[in-house]
């Protein structure tokens, strides 16, 4: 018997987005979006149009690019945004608006000052403003976990009425569980008129970590669509994560009636992706994703798997994208075999400046490096992403001094706006000595939030991944460095957030979040 298909809805780009410091540039959410739609993705929210003109100039670039996955803008349920949202996404070859307003009394009381009325209303215009731009439009009653069902029910049926197309019901602050949530799709499934009409959805977050659960028993209830971001990213707690819910229909194909479009070879490269460009890396025990996913330490697990894998394995590594691929490149290699690679690996650059910047840095790590790993590529494309005009900080020389029973000095030497300026500072430690040196030039009166250090590779010549997130006036950024120094790698990625901070001009905050 054939079975329905699941829609899978990415919102990495938008919610995933939200979680503090893990903002993209445009170059990167192009590149995510890239690997979405490689990875089969059916539908990419790519951001929310009316926050801030840098999400509406990433939408407007992703639509004109991607050419299968329709490019969907999130929008409040006001005119403004949707004709922000509708202009953003004009250029897509498939294109969607999803529309959203509060249903929880104490969303519409305390949050929007509105009646219930008012909001059946305004939803209904909202989703004729919308139906300008596309025929294809999603509504989202935010809070639905906690909206009283009969107005679920109502609203519903208003906006299915003005032609909503996508029907989603979101968790939107992890309140609810799998049984009730199940239920109430149900419901809505039976109760609603004309409920066939549209494809209904769930978004759940991750509160009491229950958003994949969740999204599940509304997959077994009739939800036709799931909106989940890679590696669960997302506001608080997260959402619920692709690669959990992907595996889940397909490992359990004896339960689940339907049937997902996704390439699962892709959601390893995904999760690297993502992970790398966002400075949030994958817990070891994660499951799919982690590095542990597919580790066996006990005894008794390695004797059984070694005799027949489906023992202690529901799930083969190498269908999710583990695997041991490498680039087999050195300091011999050629630009066409380079560039080959980055293709494969769903890297595309913006020009020859560009190709010709990362091939000089590729021969640089070769050699420093015996094997050239992927993830070392992803690092140095991530290097040479931010465009000239964003680099108002650069590093142009630095000298750290560590021994025993003294006091570790910095010195550095850092472009500021085209002109070099020196700087010299001790510290507890070479790390701490460079921020601090650092910090004489920059004056940025910045707050460190986190410091991390992950290696890319393995062996001691792998480079090492630092993430810096720095706070200032309300406004949290990521920064990254990759280097085979460590501290090279931490100035790196502590001047990356600088030049953040400073080219960023703050978004709206939005009305509320699906």
């Amino acid at each position: 018997m054939s079975k329905e298909k699941l829609v899978i809805f990415d919102t990495t780009l938008r919610d995933g987005e939200q979680s503090p410091g893990a903002s993209m540039t445009q170059e990167e959410k192009i590149r995510v979006a890239r690997q979405l739609e490689k990875m089969r993705v059916d539908v990419i929210e790519a951001g929310f149009a009316a926050a801030s003109p840098g999400d509406f100039k990433a939408i407007h670039a992703i639509a004109g690019i991607l050419k299968e996955s329709t490019v969907c803008s999130l929008a409040r349920a006001s005119e403004t945004d949707i004709e922000h949202a509708g202009e953003a996404i004009r250029p897509a070859a498939r294109k969607r608006i999803h529309t959203f307003i509060a249903t929880s009394p104490i969303h519409m009381e305390k949050k929007l000052g509105m009646t219930p009325d008012e909001v059946v209303e305004r939803a209904v215009k909202a989703i004729g403003w919308a139906r300008r731009y596309t025929d294809d439009v999603e509504f989202s009653a935010e809070d639905a976990g906690r909206s009283e069902l009969d107005f679920l029910c109502r609203i519903f049926e208003a906006v299915i009425r003005a032609g909503a197309t996508t029907l989603n019901v979101p968790d939107t602050v992890g309140y609810t569980l799998p049984t009730p949530f199940a239920h109430t799709m149900g419901q809505l499934l039976n109760r609603v008129p004309n409920a066939d009409r549209g494809v209904w959805s769930v978004h759940c977050h991750n509160d009491l970590g229950l958003a994949v659960a969740n999204s599940l028993s509304a997959v077994l209830a009739g939800a036709r669509q799931v909106e989940c971001t890679i590696n669960g990213l997302g506001e608080r707690a997260g959402n619920a994560a692709l690669e959990e819910i992907v595996m889940a229909v397909k490992t359990r194909a004896d339960i689940f009636p339907v049937e997902t479009c996704i390439d699962a070879t892709q959601i390893v490269p995904a999760s690297k992706l993502v992970a790398q460009i966002t400075g949030y890396p994958v817990q070891p025990n994660k499951a799919i994703v982690g590095a542990n996913a597919f580790a066996h330490e006990a005894g008794i697990h390695q004797d059984g798997v070694l005799k027949h894998r489906e023992t202690y394995e529901i799930m083969r590594a190498e269908d999710v994208g583990w695997t041991k691929n490498k680039l087999v490149l050195g300091k011999h290699s050629g630009r066409t075999a380079f560039r080959n690679r980055l293709t494969e690996l769903g890297i595309e650059l913006t020009g020859e400046d560009q190709l010709n910047a990362v091939f000089t840095r590729f021969k640089e790590l070769a050699d420093k490096k015996h094997e050239i790993f992927d993830e070392d590529l992803q690092a140095l494309v991530s290097d040479e992403a931010t465009l000239p005009e964003q680099e108002y900080f650069r590093l142009n020389y630095s000298r750290v001094t560590s021994e025993t029973g003294e006091i570790p000095q910095a010195r550095i030497a850092l472009s500021v706006g085209g002109r070099e300026q020196q700087a010299e500072a001790e510290g507890s430690g070479p790390v701490d000595a460079t921020f601090k040196a650092v910090e004489q030039v920059a004056h940025s009166g910045v707050e460190l939030l986190l410091y991390s250090v992950n290696a890319i590779t393995t062996g001691t010549d792998a480079q090492g991944e630092v993430t810096v997130r720095l706070a200032k006036n309300g406004r949290v950024v990521n920064g990254q460095g990759a280097d085979t120094d460590i501290v090279i790698a931490s100035a790196k990625a502590y001047i990356n957030a600088l030049n953040k901070l400073h080219a960023s001009q703050g978004k709206l905050n939005p009305q509320g979040e699906v």
